[in-house]
Protein backbone atom coordinates (compact mmCIF):
# COMPACT_ATOMS: atom_id res chain seq x y z
CA UNK A 1 0.00 0.00 0.00
CA UNK A 2 1.51 3.31 -1.15
CA UNK A 3 0.29 6.17 1.05
CA UNK A 4 -0.32 9.70 -0.24
CA UNK A 5 -1.93 12.82 1.15
CA UNK A 6 -4.18 13.08 -1.92
CA UNK A 7 -5.24 10.66 -4.65
CA UNK A 8 -6.74 12.26 -7.76
CA UNK A 9 -8.79 9.90 -9.92
CA UNK A 10 -8.61 11.41 -13.39
CA UNK A 11 -5.62 13.06 -15.04
CA UNK A 12 -7.43 15.19 -17.60
CA UNK A 13 -7.15 18.96 -17.66
CA UNK A 14 -9.02 19.59 -14.39
CA UNK A 15 -7.66 16.58 -12.51
CA UNK A 16 -4.07 17.32 -13.55
CA UNK A 17 -4.41 20.97 -12.54
CA UNK A 18 -5.81 19.91 -9.15
CA UNK A 19 -2.99 17.45 -8.54
CA UNK A 20 -0.30 19.93 -9.55
CA UNK A 21 -1.75 22.72 -7.42
CA UNK A 22 -1.97 20.48 -4.33
CA UNK A 23 1.58 19.19 -4.86
CA UNK A 24 2.82 22.77 -5.04
CA UNK A 25 1.29 23.26 -1.58
CA UNK A 26 3.57 20.49 -0.27
CA UNK A 27 1.11 17.58 -0.31
CA UNK A 28 2.05 14.19 -1.74
CA UNK A 29 -0.22 13.38 -4.69
CA UNK A 30 -1.06 10.30 -6.74
CA UNK A 31 -2.70 10.76 -10.15
CA UNK A 32 -4.65 7.80 -11.54
CA UNK A 33 -5.49 8.03 -15.24
CA UNK A 34 -6.81 5.35 -17.59
CA UNK A 35 -5.44 6.89 -20.79
CA UNK A 36 -2.03 8.50 -21.15
CA UNK A 37 -2.16 11.53 -23.49
CA UNK A 38 -0.44 11.14 -26.85
CA UNK A 39 2.76 13.24 -27.12
CA UNK A 40 2.63 16.45 -29.17
CA UNK A 41 4.10 16.77 -32.64
CA UNK A 42 3.62 20.05 -34.58
CA UNK A 43 2.72 18.14 -37.75
CA UNK A 44 -0.14 16.25 -36.06
CA UNK A 45 -3.67 17.03 -37.26
CA UNK A 46 -5.72 19.20 -34.88
CA UNK A 47 -7.61 17.27 -32.20
CA UNK A 48 -11.40 17.42 -32.31
CA UNK A 49 -11.70 18.20 -28.61
CA UNK A 50 -10.92 21.89 -28.11
CA UNK A 51 -11.87 24.42 -25.43
CA UNK A 52 -12.35 28.17 -25.31
CA UNK A 53 -10.06 28.96 -22.37
CA UNK A 54 -11.09 32.09 -20.49
CA UNK A 55 -8.68 34.69 -19.16
CA UNK A 56 -9.35 33.46 -15.60
CA UNK A 57 -8.38 29.93 -16.65
CA UNK A 58 -5.24 31.29 -18.30
CA UNK A 59 -4.37 33.00 -15.02
CA UNK A 60 -4.75 29.72 -13.11
CA UNK A 61 -2.51 27.91 -15.59
CA UNK A 62 0.00 30.77 -15.28
CA UNK A 63 0.02 30.41 -11.48
CA UNK A 64 0.62 26.68 -11.89
CA UNK A 65 3.59 27.48 -14.13
CA UNK A 66 2.35 25.73 -17.30
CA UNK A 67 0.77 28.47 -19.42
CA UNK A 68 3.89 29.21 -21.46
CA UNK A 69 4.23 25.52 -22.29
CA UNK A 70 0.67 25.60 -23.63
CA UNK A 71 1.41 28.66 -25.76
CA UNK A 72 4.54 26.97 -27.11
CA UNK A 73 2.38 24.28 -28.76
CA UNK A 74 -0.81 25.46 -30.50
CA UNK A 75 -3.09 28.14 -29.06
CA UNK A 76 -5.28 30.59 -30.98
CA UNK A 77 -6.16 33.87 -29.22
CA UNK A 78 -9.57 35.27 -30.02
CA UNK A 79 -10.62 38.90 -29.66
CA UNK A 80 -14.23 38.88 -30.85
CA UNK A 81 -17.41 36.95 -30.13
CA UNK A 82 -20.62 37.31 -32.15
CA UNK A 83 -24.07 35.79 -31.65
CA UNK A 84 -27.13 36.23 -33.87
CA UNK A 85 -30.23 34.57 -35.24
CA UNK A 86 -31.49 36.94 -37.93
CA UNK A 87 -29.11 39.18 -39.84
CA UNK A 88 -29.03 42.68 -38.38
CA UNK A 89 -29.99 41.50 -34.89
CA UNK A 90 -26.73 40.47 -33.28
CA UNK A 91 -24.70 40.89 -30.12
CA UNK A 92 -20.99 41.45 -30.64
CA UNK A 93 -18.26 41.49 -28.02
CA UNK A 94 -14.67 42.55 -28.54
CA UNK A 95 -11.64 42.72 -26.29
CA UNK A 96 -11.24 46.42 -27.13
CA UNK A 97 -14.48 47.13 -25.26
CA UNK A 98 -12.77 46.32 -21.96
CA UNK A 99 -9.26 47.37 -22.97
CA UNK A 100 -7.72 43.91 -22.98
CA UNK A 101 -5.62 42.14 -25.61
CA UNK A 102 -7.94 39.14 -26.04
CA UNK A 103 -11.01 37.37 -24.63
CA UNK A 104 -9.39 33.96 -24.39
CA UNK A 105 -7.69 31.21 -26.39
CA UNK A 106 -9.04 28.25 -28.35
CA UNK A 107 -6.80 25.28 -27.50
CA UNK A 108 -6.84 21.54 -27.99
CA UNK A 109 -7.67 19.86 -24.68
CA UNK A 110 -4.80 17.38 -24.97
CA UNK A 111 -2.21 20.15 -25.25
CA UNK A 112 -3.34 21.68 -21.97
CA UNK A 113 -3.24 18.23 -20.39
CA UNK A 114 0.27 17.59 -21.75
CA UNK A 115 1.62 20.85 -20.31
CA UNK A 116 0.19 19.92 -16.92
CA UNK A 117 1.59 16.38 -17.13
CA UNK A 118 5.03 17.75 -17.95
CA UNK A 119 4.94 19.71 -14.70
CA UNK A 120 3.48 16.76 -12.76
CA UNK A 121 6.26 14.43 -13.94
CA UNK A 122 8.89 16.96 -12.86
CA UNK A 123 7.42 17.40 -9.36
CA UNK A 124 8.89 15.22 -6.60
CA UNK A 125 5.58 15.17 -4.71
CA UNK A 126 3.67 13.55 -7.58
CA UNK A 127 3.35 9.92 -8.68
CA UNK A 128 1.42 9.18 -11.87
CA UNK A 129 -0.31 5.85 -12.36
CA UNK A 130 -0.89 6.01 -16.10
CA UNK A 131 -3.00 3.39 -17.92
CA UNK A 132 -4.53 2.47 -14.53
CA UNK A 133 -8.00 2.50 -13.06
CA UNK A 134 -9.53 1.81 -9.66
CA UNK A 135 -11.04 -1.64 -9.17
CA UNK A 136 -12.03 -1.31 -5.50
CA UNK A 137 -12.66 1.45 -2.94
CA UNK A 138 -12.44 0.98 0.84
CA UNK A 139 -12.96 3.60 3.54
CA UNK A 140 -10.54 2.84 6.36
CA UNK A 141 -10.86 5.29 9.24
CA UNK A 142 -9.63 8.65 8.02
CA UNK A 143 -8.20 7.28 4.76
CA UNK A 144 -9.55 5.82 1.53
CA UNK A 145 -7.77 2.71 0.25
CA UNK A 146 -7.83 2.01 -3.47
CA UNK A 147 -7.01 -1.19 -5.32
CA UNK A 148 -5.92 -0.68 -8.94
CA UNK A 149 -6.44 -3.02 -11.87
CA UNK A 150 -2.65 -3.42 -12.09
CA UNK A 151 -2.52 -5.00 -8.64
CA UNK A 152 -1.10 -1.84 -7.02
CA UNK A 153 -2.76 -0.38 -3.93
CA UNK A 154 -2.74 3.26 -2.87
CA UNK A 155 -4.36 5.24 -0.09
CA UNK A 156 -5.11 8.88 0.46
CA UNK A 157 -6.29 11.20 3.18
CA UNK A 158 -8.36 12.82 0.44
CA UNK A 159 -9.76 11.30 -2.75
CA UNK A 160 -10.51 13.78 -5.54
CA UNK A 161 -13.05 12.66 -8.11
CA UNK A 162 -11.93 14.32 -11.35
CA UNK A 163 -13.00 11.37 -13.46
CA UNK A 164 -15.61 12.96 -15.70
CA UNK A 165 -19.35 12.90 -16.19
CA UNK A 166 -19.70 9.17 -15.41
CA UNK A 167 -17.54 9.54 -12.31
CA UNK A 168 -16.59 6.25 -10.68
CA UNK A 169 -15.78 8.14 -7.46
CA UNK A 170 -19.19 9.84 -7.36
CA UNK A 171 -20.99 6.55 -7.88
CA UNK A 172 -18.97 4.78 -5.18
CA UNK A 173 -19.71 7.58 -2.71
CA UNK A 174 -23.44 7.25 -3.45
CA UNK A 175 -23.75 10.91 -4.42
CA UNK A 176 -26.84 11.36 -6.56
CA UNK A 177 -27.22 13.65 -9.55
CA UNK A 178 -29.98 15.69 -11.11
CA UNK A 179 -30.05 16.14 -14.84
CA UNK A 180 -31.40 15.23 -18.22
CA UNK A 181 -30.38 14.69 -21.82
CA UNK A 182 -31.17 17.54 -24.20
CA UNK A 183 -33.03 16.84 -27.42
CA UNK A 184 -30.03 17.87 -29.48
CA UNK A 185 -26.66 16.23 -30.13
CA UNK A 186 -23.53 18.10 -31.19
CA UNK A 187 -21.10 17.42 -34.00
CA UNK A 188 -17.49 18.63 -33.88
CA UNK A 189 -15.91 19.21 -37.28
CA UNK A 190 -12.32 20.26 -37.92
CA UNK A 191 -11.80 22.22 -41.12
CA UNK A 192 -9.02 23.86 -43.08
CA UNK A 193 -10.12 27.32 -44.21
CA UNK A 194 -9.15 29.41 -47.21
CA UNK A 195 -8.86 32.40 -44.86
CA UNK A 196 -5.74 32.81 -42.67
CA UNK A 197 -5.91 32.50 -38.89
CA UNK A 198 -8.99 34.30 -37.58
CA UNK A 199 -9.62 36.01 -34.24
CA UNK A 200 -13.42 35.90 -33.86
CA UNK A 201 -15.64 33.06 -32.70
CA UNK A 202 -19.29 33.20 -33.79
CA UNK A 203 -22.58 31.39 -33.35
CA UNK A 204 -25.83 31.61 -35.30
CA UNK A 205 -29.11 30.15 -34.07
CA UNK A 206 -31.38 28.07 -36.27
CA UNK A 207 -34.70 26.31 -35.50
CA UNK A 208 -32.84 22.99 -35.29
CA UNK A 209 -30.05 24.37 -33.06
CA UNK A 210 -27.04 26.72 -33.19
CA UNK A 211 -24.04 26.42 -35.49
CA UNK A 212 -20.74 27.82 -34.35
CA UNK A 213 -17.20 28.52 -35.55
CA UNK A 214 -14.11 28.52 -33.34
CA UNK A 215 -10.82 29.72 -34.87
CA UNK A 216 -7.77 27.50 -34.46
CA UNK A 217 -4.12 28.19 -35.22
CA UNK A 218 -3.13 28.80 -38.82
CA UNK A 219 -5.88 28.45 -41.39
CA UNK A 220 -7.82 25.96 -39.29
CA UNK A 221 -11.11 26.07 -37.47
CA UNK A 222 -13.56 23.99 -35.46
CA UNK A 223 -17.25 23.89 -36.33
CA UNK A 224 -19.92 22.88 -33.84
CA UNK A 225 -23.23 21.76 -35.33
CA UNK A 226 -26.14 21.24 -32.92
CA UNK A 227 -29.12 19.34 -34.26
CA UNK A 228 -31.57 16.52 -33.56
CA UNK A 229 -29.90 13.22 -32.68
CA UNK A 230 -31.23 11.63 -35.87
CA UNK A 231 -29.79 14.37 -38.07
CA UNK A 232 -26.38 14.23 -36.38
CA UNK A 233 -26.34 10.44 -36.76
CA UNK A 234 -27.08 10.87 -40.46
CA UNK A 235 -24.28 13.41 -40.90
CA UNK A 236 -21.86 11.13 -39.05
CA UNK A 237 -22.24 8.45 -41.73
CA UNK A 238 -20.99 10.77 -44.48
CA UNK A 239 -17.55 11.11 -46.01
CA UNK A 240 -15.60 14.33 -45.46
CA UNK A 241 -16.58 15.51 -48.93
CA UNK A 242 -20.28 14.72 -48.44
CA UNK A 243 -20.28 16.47 -45.07
CA UNK A 244 -18.66 19.55 -46.62
CA UNK A 245 -21.61 19.79 -49.03
CA UNK A 246 -24.08 19.73 -46.13
CA UNK A 247 -22.07 22.33 -44.20
CA UNK A 248 -22.18 24.71 -47.16
CA UNK A 249 -25.96 24.39 -47.20
CA UNK A 250 -26.37 24.82 -43.44
CA UNK A 251 -23.73 27.29 -42.23
CA UNK A 252 -23.54 31.07 -42.79
CA UNK A 253 -21.83 32.22 -45.98
CA UNK A 254 -19.21 34.02 -43.89
CA UNK A 255 -17.57 30.63 -43.30
CA UNK A 256 -16.01 30.96 -46.77
CA UNK A 257 -14.17 28.17 -48.59
CA UNK A 258 -12.98 25.19 -46.56
CA UNK A 259 -12.31 21.46 -46.56
CA UNK A 260 -13.28 18.95 -43.86
CA UNK A 261 -10.40 17.29 -41.97
CA UNK A 262 -12.32 15.13 -39.50
CA UNK A 263 -15.40 14.97 -37.27
CA UNK A 264 -17.07 13.33 -34.26
CA UNK A 265 -20.34 13.65 -32.34
CA UNK A 266 -21.66 13.50 -28.78
CA UNK A 267 -24.98 13.89 -26.90
CA UNK A 268 -25.75 16.99 -24.84
CA UNK A 269 -26.40 16.13 -21.21
CA UNK A 270 -26.86 18.19 -18.06
CA UNK A 271 -25.74 16.66 -14.75
CA UNK A 272 -25.27 18.21 -11.34
CA UNK A 273 -24.13 16.30 -8.27
CA UNK A 274 -26.33 16.74 -5.21
CA UNK A 275 -23.20 17.59 -3.24
CA UNK A 276 -19.50 17.97 -4.01
CA UNK A 277 -18.11 16.76 -0.67
CA UNK A 278 -18.21 13.59 1.42
CA UNK A 279 -15.96 11.99 4.04
CA UNK A 280 -12.36 12.24 2.77
CA UNK A 281 -13.71 12.92 -0.71
CA UNK A 282 -14.38 15.82 -3.06
CA UNK A 283 -15.79 16.06 -6.60
CA UNK A 284 -14.48 18.52 -9.15
CA UNK A 285 -15.08 19.45 -12.80
CA UNK A 286 -17.33 17.20 -14.89
CA UNK A 287 -17.60 14.71 -12.02
CA UNK A 288 -19.54 17.44 -10.18
CA UNK A 289 -21.32 19.14 -13.09
CA UNK A 290 -21.75 18.99 -16.85
CA UNK A 291 -23.28 21.91 -18.69
CA UNK A 292 -24.80 22.69 -22.08
CA UNK A 293 -21.75 23.77 -24.13
CA UNK A 294 -23.52 26.74 -25.78
CA UNK A 295 -21.21 29.30 -24.17
CA UNK A 296 -18.12 27.09 -23.98
CA UNK A 297 -17.91 27.36 -20.20
CA UNK A 298 -17.48 23.68 -19.26
CA UNK A 299 -13.75 23.45 -18.60
CA UNK A 300 -13.65 27.04 -17.33
CA UNK A 301 -16.10 26.09 -14.58
CA UNK A 302 -13.83 23.14 -13.82
CA UNK A 303 -10.79 25.39 -13.52
CA UNK A 304 -12.80 27.67 -11.23
CA UNK A 305 -13.41 24.58 -9.08
CA UNK A 306 -9.65 23.95 -8.98
CA UNK A 307 -8.91 27.52 -7.89
CA UNK A 308 -11.58 27.35 -5.15
CA UNK A 309 -10.36 23.98 -3.84
CA UNK A 310 -6.74 25.18 -3.70
CA UNK A 311 -7.86 28.33 -1.89
CA UNK A 312 -9.79 26.23 0.63
CA UNK A 313 -6.79 23.98 1.33
CA UNK A 314 -4.44 26.97 1.65
CA UNK A 315 -6.79 28.60 4.18
CA UNK A 316 -6.94 25.41 6.25
CA UNK A 317 -3.17 24.88 6.25
CA UNK A 318 -2.51 28.51 7.20
CA UNK A 319 -4.91 28.18 10.15
CA UNK A 320 -3.56 24.82 11.28
CA UNK A 321 -6.82 23.03 10.46
CA UNK A 322 -7.42 19.61 8.94
CA UNK A 323 -7.57 20.46 5.23
CA UNK A 324 -9.28 17.13 4.40
CA UNK A 325 -12.12 17.41 6.92
CA UNK A 326 -15.66 17.56 5.57
CA UNK A 327 -16.34 20.76 7.50
CA UNK A 328 -13.37 22.42 5.83
CA UNK A 329 -14.16 21.11 2.35
CA UNK A 330 -17.69 22.45 2.69
CA UNK A 331 -16.14 25.87 2.10
CA UNK A 332 -15.13 24.72 -1.37
CA UNK A 333 -18.66 23.51 -2.04
CA UNK A 334 -20.11 26.81 -0.81
CA UNK A 335 -17.85 28.75 -3.15
CA UNK A 336 -18.69 26.72 -6.23
CA UNK A 337 -22.13 25.08 -6.00
CA UNK A 338 -24.30 28.18 -6.46
CA UNK A 339 -22.04 29.66 -9.14
CA UNK A 340 -22.11 26.44 -11.15
CA UNK A 341 -25.88 26.14 -10.74
CA UNK A 342 -26.34 29.73 -11.87
CA UNK A 343 -24.31 29.18 -15.05
CA UNK A 344 -26.11 25.90 -15.78
CA UNK A 345 -29.50 27.56 -15.32
CA UNK A 346 -28.52 30.51 -17.51
CA UNK A 347 -27.47 28.14 -20.31
CA UNK A 348 -30.74 26.22 -19.96
CA UNK A 349 -32.74 29.43 -20.18
CA UNK A 350 -30.75 30.47 -23.24
CA UNK A 351 -31.29 27.04 -24.80
CA UNK A 352 -35.04 27.10 -24.10
CA UNK A 353 -35.46 30.64 -25.40
CA UNK A 354 -33.74 29.97 -28.72
CA UNK A 355 -35.39 26.56 -29.17
CA UNK A 356 -38.83 28.15 -29.14
CA UNK A 357 -40.40 28.62 -32.58
CA UNK A 358 -43.34 30.81 -31.49
CA UNK A 359 -43.20 33.99 -33.60
CA UNK A 360 -43.63 36.59 -30.81
CA UNK A 361 -40.84 34.95 -28.79
CA UNK A 362 -38.62 34.84 -31.86
CA UNK A 363 -39.18 38.58 -32.41
CA UNK A 364 -38.46 39.35 -28.76
CA UNK A 365 -35.22 37.37 -28.65
CA UNK A 366 -33.89 39.03 -31.80
CA UNK A 367 -34.80 42.47 -30.47
CA UNK A 368 -33.14 41.43 -27.22
CA UNK A 369 -29.90 40.57 -29.03
CA UNK A 370 -29.99 43.93 -30.79
CA UNK A 371 -30.57 45.80 -27.53
CA UNK A 372 -27.87 43.78 -25.75
CA UNK A 373 -25.39 44.97 -28.34
CA UNK A 374 -25.95 48.56 -27.18
CA UNK A 375 -26.23 47.94 -23.45
CA UNK A 376 -22.96 49.65 -22.50
CA UNK A 377 -21.93 48.94 -18.89
CA UNK A 378 -24.17 45.84 -18.66
CA UNK A 379 -22.51 44.39 -21.74
CA UNK A 380 -19.07 44.95 -20.23
CA UNK A 381 -20.08 43.18 -17.02
CA UNK A 382 -21.42 40.19 -18.96
CA UNK A 383 -18.19 40.05 -20.93
CA UNK A 384 -16.06 40.15 -17.78
CA UNK A 385 -18.15 37.37 -16.22
CA UNK A 386 -17.69 35.22 -19.33
CA UNK A 387 -13.94 35.79 -19.04
CA UNK A 388 -14.09 34.67 -15.41
CA UNK A 389 -12.99 38.07 -14.12
CA UNK A 390 -16.10 38.67 -11.98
Amino acid sequence: MQAFDVVVNGGGMVGAATGLGLAQLGLSVAIIERQTPKPFDPVQPMDLRVSAISVASEQLLERLGVWQDVLDTRACPYKGLQTWEEQGFSTEFHSDQINTSHLGHIIENRLIQLALWKALKAHDKVTIFGEHQISQFTLNGDRINLSLNSGDSVSGQLLVGADGAMSQVRQWAGIGISGWEYKQHAMLINITTAAPQQDTTWQQFFPSGPRAFLPLTGNHGSLVWYDAAERIAELSQMTNEELAVEIRKAFPERLGEFSVDGFGEFPLVRRHAQRYVDQNLVLIGDAAHTINPLAGQGVNLGFKDVAALLETVVDAISQGKDWSAVAQLQQYQSKRYKDNLLMMSAMDMFYATFSNKITPIKVLRNVGLKLANHSGPVKKQVLKYAMGLN
